[in-house]
């Protein structure tokens, strides 16, 4: 994460499971988001504005290089499936992607040293949205 970049927003709940994760996960993927939660701002489940891309939210967004468009659902990784568009947290993309909200645009550095822009356009599903707390 940039120093550019505005900070980003958790629930307590999703903060509380990815410390979890991340403390039971070795490796660089982990310190990335270990290092991006750090500088997160932690909200109530029902304190997180609609429009904020939380875990399990459906989110549309485009890569502002390619403009190509693309809908996931960010998952935990035992969730995460290409096949049903289910992104782990893990991923360069799913990190990126976590706390973000509408009209952000995020770049992250992936594997191999290439930059990604990508810009969020729309959070249609969001499980505290939906009343879905836990």
């Amino acid at each position: 994460m940039s120093t550019q970049e505005p900070r980003i927003m958790v629930t307590s709940n999703d903060m509380e499971r990815l410390r979890t994760l991340i403390d039971a996960t070795s490796g660089e993927r982990a310190e990335a988001l270990d290092s991006d939660l750090t500088l997160a701002q932690v909200v109530e489940p029902t304190e997180v504005p609609p429009d904020v891309v939380t875990m399990n939210s459906r989110v549309l967004y485009r890569d502002e290089e390619t403009q190509e468009t693309r809908e996931v659902t960010l998952s935990y990784p035992k969730d995460a499936s290409l096949e049903e568009g289910r992104v782990s947290v893990l991923a360069p993309v799913g990190a990126a992607l976590l706390g973000s909200s509408v009209g952000q645009e995020i770049e992250r550095l992936l594997p191999g040293g290439k930059r990604k822009r990508l810009r969020i356009l729309a959070v249609s599903y969001q499980p505290q949205a939906a009343g879905r707390y836990h």
